[in-house]
């Protein structure tokens, strides 16, 4: 899953792609490196990030879920329903919700209702104040608890389970021991039987563990989504994507051959 974002504000990349024409030839440019899906996203989900209104994150996104969905998979990263329900009708096929319907939960029907299919990630609190001290008596059990209980709530409202994908939220309200516990213990999360996605992607732990600033973390990148591969993930969400997919493959076949 490449990442293109359309925003000022986002940590990783914010700006770089503010002109439509330029993130639809970015997210070609992932398409052609490797990435199954792009993930358009018009509202920044950093830490301390401010909401941005339903009709400037339509501004953003629209032209180019438009431009990318006559060639590729889209998926729209939004919390809103009248941005997911115009992406939608743009030609997306996926709902990227780091709420997993908690914000808008009307959205779980309109995924049921149109046939897409849907991530719904663990985040404590709101982008504003998930990093004011997260704290958790065991992370993994209470992440997949959540992660559970979504999942039972979209069923309820009609989308089919084998349309659901499940995110442990990596960064989002987690220390770095805890980013580093669910990395370690995401072969837990495998017994939702969902297919997980991670969400690592030159993310600030990483630059913590490393020293390393936001455009030199793809080897650390790189080394959380060959682990979480052997620990059952199987959805990738990364900036950097030709990179990464080359040490998945190399991975996977790896994997293969010793099973």
């Amino acid at each position: 899953m490449g990442v293109v974002n359309v925003t000022p504000d986002s940590f990783s990349d914010g700006g770089a792609f503010d002109e439509p024409a330029d993130a639809i030839a970015h997210g070609r440019r992932l398409a052609a490196e490797g990435a199954g899906i792009l993930d358009v996203g018009g509202e920044s989900t950093r830490p301390g990030a401010a909401p941005v209104p339903a009709e400037e994150e339509l501004h953003r996104v629209l032209p180019v879920v438009e431009g990318l969905a006559q060639t590729v998979r889209v998926s729209i990263d939004t919390m809103k329903l009248a941005v997911a329900e115009a992406a939608l009708d743009a030609g997306a096929t996926y709902v990227n919700d780091v709420t997993a319907f908690r914000h808008d939960p009307d959205i779980a029907g309109l995924v049921a209702d149109r046939g897409a299919d849907c991530c719904l990630m663990h985040m404590l609190g709101e982008p504003r104040t998930m990093q004011r001290d997260p704290r958790y008596t065991d992370v993994v059990t209470e992440v997949k608890a959540f992660l559970a209980a979504r999942l039972e709530f979209a069923v309820a409202a009609g989308v089919p389970e084998e349309r659901v994908q499940l995110d442990p939220g990596i960064g989002f309200g987690k220390t770095l021991e805890h980013n580093l516990e669910l990395l370690r213990r995401l072969d837990e999360l495998t017994d939702l039987g969902r297919p997980i996605v991670i969400g690592t992607s030159r993310k600030s732990f990483l630059g913590r563990i490393t020293g390393r600033d936001v455009a030199e973390r793809v080897p650390a990148t790189i080394a959380t989504c060959v682990m979480a591969l052997e620990r059952g993930a199987r959805v990738f969400r990364v900036h950097d994507v030709a990179e990464v997919a080359d040490a998945l493959k190399v991975t996977a076949a790896t994997l293969r051959r010793d099973g």
